[in-house]
């Protein structure tokens, strides 16, 4: 007896992927975000080694080192679009470097073995090793100017607040998008001396501020996830930061906003020639063009977002966080390292 005929479609009927999560040989595949923690497992580790000992150079040093080796092992033809700085300055991870084991897809890579080097010198919280990959050509350059104005909001938020309205109405628009009293909104604020003013803003609305030292990118995170107590991120830092942290944000389906912050006249007008418009507001879609973009970052002292580096005789502990916005998806992913595997790493 002759078989019946299947329909067309019968052989992808169990498949678990959706043709619009599907990649090809040219574009990152969801695979890679388990090797991106690997190398941000390594910076946390090797840069923990250095938490509370004061010297934030050598903790940055152990870190950067530890990040170069193990990206190499990766699959994908990257290029350091956001590094350590220019070749000139940074013998590794300098902007403009090739990473990744030259296979697979061509993707831009932005690296930070220590956000917050200076919290990890004095064993502050809130310090990372982060790293974010996007699709080659799609993250800004951030060259021109090196700091921008941000204001960060969860999803609820996103598509009401504006960066050009006044601070206090921003804040009115995120209490009532999180259904909450003005006194209930917390923004998270670098502190700095330049932000006194925007301090006196936010507590003049009836809102609160949480100040952190350094490390934007962790306070950009807390400020679109639930449940952190930080309801948005206002104030002035790293433009590199900005564009790592809406790597995160694709994902959290919160939003970014930022206008670049030229400090001198010499910097305004590199960034003018550059064809940069200074009164534009940056959106995230601007700072990241790509829908397929990875976020990784590993605890290096405790925070917000991840635990810290634990260490003991035998074993090393970290936490880490990974996220790909082409699926949506947020992994957090506890880890225990052989201690013996990283006494080339140890001070």
């Amino acid at each position: 007896m002759e078989a019946l005929s299947q329909p067309h479609h019968a052989e992808n009927r169990f498949s678990a992927l959706s043709p619009t999560l599907a990649t090809t040989d040219q574009e990152p595949d969801r695979n890679l975000a388990l090797e991106l923690v690997r190398v941000t497992e390594a910076a946390a580790i090797a840069g923990g080694f250095w938490v509370g000992i004061g010297d934030k150079n050598r903790a940055d040093g152990a870190a950067v080192d530890a990040m170069r080796s193990f990206l190499h092992s990766v699959r994908f033809n990257g290029v350091v679009v956001i590094g350590e700085g220019e070749k000139d300055e940074a013998p590794m991870l300098f902007n403009g470097e090739r990473v990744g084991d030259g296979t697979g897809p061509e993707v831009d890579v932005a690296v930070d073995p220590i956000d917050g080097t200076r919290l990890t010198a004095l064993g502050m919280d809130n310090a990372l090793a982060v790293l974010a990959v996007a699709e080659r050509g799609s993250m800004y350059d951030p060259s021109a100017v090196f700091y921008m104005d941000k204001l960060v909001t969860g999803p609820e938020a996103a598509e009401m607040v504006d960066l050009r309205l006044p601070v206090k109405q921003n804040l009115h628009l995120i209490a009532k998008s999180l259904g909450k009293s003005i006194s209930q909104v917390t923004v998270m604020v670098l502190d700095r001396e330049r932000h006194k003013p925007l301090v006196k803003q936010i507590r003049d609305a009836g809102a609160r501020t949480k100040f952190i030292v350094d490390g934007d990118v962790a306070g950009a995170i807390a400020a679109a996830r639930e449940g952190t107590g930080v309801d948005a991120l206002m104030g002035i830092g790293g433009t590199p930061e900005g564009i790592v942290a809406a790597c995160a944000l694709k994902t959290l389906g919160g939003a970014i906003q930022g206008r670049l912050h030229p400090t001198s006249d010499e910097e305004r007008q590199k960034a003018i020639d550059a064809g940069h418009d200074l009164d534009a507001v940056l959106l995230t879609d601007d700072l990241v063009t790509s829908d397929n973009c990875y976020f990784a970052a590993t605890g290096i002292t405790n925070g917000d977002l991840l635990s810290g580096v634990r260490y003991s005789n035998t074993t090393v502990r970290t936490q880490s966080i990974v996220m790909r916005s082409k699926s949506g998806t947020i992994r957090f992913v506890e880890a225990e390292h052989q201690a013996e595997k990283w006494t080339d790493y140890a001070r």
